[in-house]
């Protein structure tokens, strides 16, 4: 498969890649799967109804597997199933994303629903990037559903992030923590114009030593709009902790909106949050040493987000 200078760019900006790698990939791109090679321990095979795979981890698989997603024309509405078995005692990382353009005045739109099971002892690391592009009208929109289980002694991180260009997004994501299993879920987002993103995340911790954690950084520009919401649920002794942080500027609006619910008298759970504007001293630092404002105020914001 011969991409495009512009699926090349969208391709390298949510997956770092500037050809198509080694070992277990899925590019999907404008609604159908282009590239798609397994490997001797991941195998990874299509739907009966092509909307989505079935990715099958070895137990004590050592791999980096590739499955980004892109859209290039105009007007595509898709939603993808994908499954995840991730072997036990198996160390994986699976970098994901999408990436639409649209130059059009028709909407486009992505939503992926993802199930992952995390094998006893497995390690996991799932990166997911999101791009918005393209000088149309239409709405460049992804809705992605995210549901895990993680079993005894399982941990996972999973890093969210949302670059730019999106226009509206919703992110559901429901979790199930086992018996000394660990999950960390980092969200990093950036809106901007009339831009709207809502984020749903539920962790619930089932087993005795299970732990999860919830890390959400934004920036808000313009009128754009961010509802967080982050459920921590501990049904057994554990460990659970949500931060959320968010820069808001201009005309936007931020909701930042945990909730704890402890059911065992050994569940420790505790959430902070903030919203603020960009410190002014931090400004005249910056400002003091050369910088024009605009430069300052984007120097703070790529730290804030990293």
């Amino acid at each position: 498969m011969k991409f495009d200078n512009l699926s090349l760019d969208l391709l390298n900006t949510i997956s770092d890649l500037a050809q198509i790698p080694d070992g277990a990939v899925n590019i999907r791109v404008n609604g159908e799967a282009v590239v798609r090679n397994s490997s001797a321990l991941v195998t990874i095979s299509p739907r009966d109804d092509g909307r989505g795979f079935y990715l099958e981890v070895k137990p004590g698989t050592r791999e980096t597997i590739h499955v980004p997603v892109l859209i290039t024309k105009a007007g595509i509405k898709e939603t993808v199933y994908n499954t995840f078995n991730i072997g036990e005692n198996s160390d994986v990382t699976i970098i994901a994303g999408c990436g639409i353009h649209n130059p059009s005045h028709s909407d486009s739109k992505h939503d992926g629903v993802h199930e992952f099971v995390v094998g006893a002892g497995a390690r996991l690391r799932y990166v997911e990037k999101h791009l918005g592009q393209g000088s149309g009208q239409g709405k460049r929109i992804m809705n992605p559903s995210t549901k895990i289980t993680l079993h005894r002694g399982a941990s996972a991180e999973l890093e969210m992030t949302q670059i730019k260009g999106v226009d509206d997004a919703y992110r559901s994501t429901v979790a199930y923590i086992e018996d000394q299993a660990n999950l960390k879920i980092v969200e990093r987002l950036m809106t901007e114009g009339n831009q709207t993103a809502e984020s749903d995340v539920q962790i619930n911790i089932v087993g005795k030593g299970g732990s999860g954690q919830i890390i959400s950084r934004s920036v808000a520009r313009d009128k754009s709009v961010q509802v967080f919401r982050a459920a921590l649920l501990g049904q057994a002794e554990c460990n659970g902790h949500v931060e959320c942080d968010s820069i808001i500027m201009d005309k936007a609006r931020i909701s930042s909106i945990p909730q704890l619910v402890a059911e065992d008298s050994e569940a420790v759970l505790t959430h902070e949050a903030a919203i603020g504007k960009i410190a002014g001293e931090q400004l005249v630092k910056l400002m003091s040493l050369g910088l024009m404002e605009q430069e300052a105020i984007d120097i703070i914001i790529d730290g804030f987000l990293r």
